[in-house]
């Protein structure tokens, strides 16, 4: 069944060429500005990675692997990538990357069980970045230091955007917003944490939910998260748990709070333990990531995912995934967008 979420008067602002060019220099100045303001290099990454290595990232471990034999490795399995956030922390350790440097690389995921709407296609493509820290950096401070890089680098995409097309018109606030989801949480009782995000967003256009996957107040997560990359565990500055979170930025072609990024400073030894604890997964310290991490072979870091295709969608206004990515659409969400007027690629 179609899941199109609900679009009033639409109408693209660029024709199939022109959003196919728009599309190009949206990722050759995200990507370029990026680079220079994080100090990142770019690396080439793997499409798929072997099977029980444990650098797969497991999202919220209950989605299914895109998964095949290795003729010459006596069928052995691998798996097609659903994120890089473990793989690039051994890329910074092999690379030899110094303090205050890192990677990015483009990643390309196929995600089987992903939903199907306007913002969830079978096909995954983003930057995955990771930077080299120190242990004073590993604090919610340095956290907001480099969501307000990120967030420059967004807006500067967005004035070039502009500079070429000026039917285009931008929509980032000068500032970003920082809020901790338990604090999102009483601040909207009784709602969803989708709900809160939206009606948070709405308000303030650009907002960065800190602390995902911890429980909060009412036991429950804000959203989920692995245990072996992202710090949601540790207490922060402000007396919250949670060392990452997710960018979110209004979208109002959808009405909705539109997630570009998911990020945050990596576990330490002690996070990973803690957290495997929690989530009652222990029996992966015996696994080659994991014993890299345990073993101090691997630095202290801060990384995260930027969607590529989504930050096209943000930018040219487009009101589906599909105007930016050539992918598979059940057929009667095809039907829809054509009487929508919405062109998939």
């Amino acid at each position: 069944m179609s899941k199109l979420l609900p679009i009033k008067n639409y109408k693209s602002l660029l024709d199939l060429k022109q959003t196919e060019q728009a599309i190009k220099l949206v990722k050759d100045t995200f990507q370029e500005n990026l680079s220079s303001e994080l100090r990142l290099r770019r690396v080439t990454a793997p499409l798929f990675v072997l099977k029980g290595t444990g650098i797969n990232d497991d999202l919220n471990g209950t989605e299914r692997k895109v998964t095949f034999p290795i003729k010459d490795l006596a069928d052995r399995d691998a798996e097609v990538v659903n994120s890089l956030a473990k793989w690039k922390r051994m890329a910074l350790a092999d690379y030899g990357i110094n303090q205050g440097y890192g990677i990015y690389t483009d990643m390309n995921a196929v995600r089987p069980d992903e939903e199907l709407d306007n913002l969830h296609s079978l096909y995954v493509d983003q930057w995955d970045w990771e930077r080299v820290l120190s242990s004073r950096e590993r604090n919610v401070d340095y956290l907001k230091f480099i969501v307000r890089k990120i967030y420059e680098v967004l807006k500067r995409t967005e004035f070039v955007v502009f500079q070429n097309y000026p039917q285009i018109k931008p929509l980032l606030p000068d500032d970003i917003t920082f809020i901790h989801a338990e604090e999102l949480r009483k601040l909207y009782p009784g709602k969803s944490a989708k709900e809160r995000e939206t009606e948070f967003t709405k308000k303030h256009g650009a907002v960065f939910v800190i602390g995902i996957g911890g429980k909060l107040g009412d036991g429950e997560p804000h959203d989920g998260r692995a245990p072996d990359y992202d710090d949601w565990s540790t207490e922060n500055s402000d007396g919250y748990k949670g060392l990452n979170g997710d960018i979110l930025l209004w979208n109002p072609i959808l009405e909705n709070a539109f997630e570009i990024s998911s990020m945050g400073i990596r576990v330490d030894k002690e996070a990973l333990l803690r957290q495997l604890e929690i989530t009652n997964m222990q029996e992966r310290q015996e696994l080659y990531f994991h014993k890299r991490l345990l073993n101090d072979e691997l630095p202290l870091s801060v990384g995260g995912g930027i969607g590529q295709s989504r930050l096209c969608m943000y930018f040219l206004h487009k009101a589906h995934i599909g105007e930016i990515q050539s992918s598979i659409w059940p057929e009667n969400m095809i039907s829809e967008c054509k009487k929508l007027g919405i062109v998939l690629i």
